[in-house]
């Protein structure tokens, strides 16, 4: 369909018609002859004098052309434009941090996959987050590592394979052996601070207390629920485990607790599988729908067809004048050839 980007222009169509009521016809000064026998002229011509001015009145042609030519440009101002279908994108309506603790400890082969195999910690992590992450098609994903200080792994995306090919890139160490986790929702704060959704959400998975970040963790939940970021911490390993493997456990339920999120606990990957499953029902994939419709700018055909048609009128009246004047011409030849031939005769 067809729309106009500026349709009160359309009110410049009512224009000539007020230049015609208001304005005075256009003065031009004409040279004049005066002679002696003016009533004699009057007497033999048959025309009547009158007096003042006399407006000359354009013809049919040219008011109709006139016309057409002002509501071409008018069409054109207005801004014709040609709206195409409406087109549909799907895309996330939540920003979903996920921190993973990538300290010393979670090298510790000590976790039980479903199976019943062992694996590390890290490789169990992994192996869960590949489902959690395929279960939720239309979130923007983001990852934070964290050990001695938080690094961002990937920003937030929509690429889901991008972010589980950098999952798999995560390696036990590379950050350092101590937990400050606290640092680590600080990032997660400032990096949901350049997002424009509203549904923040962020899973830390960690094995240990936190030990000496700049911003303690509760301080950190704090800041968290001002910024509107719901956090779920999830314990891993051993809760018998003591110093700086020990897991506070009470911390990590405060944090939750302040942000309006949930604090769990896992020793395997089924319990680990199953706490994710309570995180995505109390977070449901979420989305929206954005429709647009693609616009075309026409404004250059009401612009080509009065530029074609005063193109086209040039032309005719060219060859109308080249044609009269061949006539004239011939005209003229032959008037030559009758005069030659009477001087002829009376030779």
């Amino acid at each position: 369909m067809i729309e106009f980007a500026h349709p009160w222009m359309f009110a410049a169509l009512l224009l000539p018609a007020l230049v015609y009521w208001l304005l005075p016809p256009h003065r031009a000064a004409m040279t004049s002859v005066r002679v002696p026998f003016f009533q004699t002229l009057v007497e033999l011509s048959g025309e009547k004098p009158s007096t003042g001015a006399v407006v000359l009145e354009r013809l049919l042609s040219q008011r109709v052309l006139l016309g057409l030519s002002w509501l071409l440009l008018v069409v054109a101002l207005a801004a014709p434009e040609w709206v195409g279908d409406p087109i549909n994108r799907t895309r996330s309506a939540r920003d979903l941090m996920i921190a993973v603790d990538i300290s010393g400890s979670m090298d510790n082969a000590d976790w039980q996959l479903a199976d019943g195999r062992a694996a590390t910690r890290l490789s169990g992590v992994r192996l869960v987050l590949e489902d959690f992450v395929t279960a939720r098609p239309h979130d923007r994903l983001g990852l934070i590592v964290f050990a001695d200080s938080p690094y961002l792994q990937a920003p937030f995306t929509g690429d889901h394979q991008t972010f589980l090919s950098l999952l798999d890139e995560t390696e036990v160490g590379m950050a350092g052996q101590s937990t400050r986790f606290g640092d680590a929702v600080g990032l997660a704060i400032r990096l949901f601070d350049a997002s424009d959704s509203d549904n923040r959400v962020l899973i830390v998975l960690t094995d240990g207390n936190d030990t000496g970040s700049r911003v303690p963790p509760v301080e950190a939940a704090r800041v968290a629920f001002e910024r509107g970021v719901k956090i779920y911490n999830i314990g891993m390993g051993d809760p018998a485990t003591v110093g700086e493997q020990a897991l506070d456990m009470a911390t990590l339920a405060r944090m939750s607790e302040i942000t309006g999120g949930e604090s769990y606990q896992a020793l395997n990957n089924s319990q680990l599988a199953s706490i994710y499953q309570r995180i995505a029902a109390l977070e449901p994939d979420e989305y929206e729908t954005l429709s647009y419709r693609p616009r075309r700018p026409l404004y250059h055909l009401p612009l080509a067809v009065l530029a074609c048609t005063y193109t086209l009128l040039f032309t005719l009246l060219t060859l109308l004048s080249l044609w009269n004047q061949r006539r004239a011409r011939s005209a003229g030849d032959a008037g030559s050839a009758v005069r030659t031939a009477e001087v002829g005769v009376d030779a």
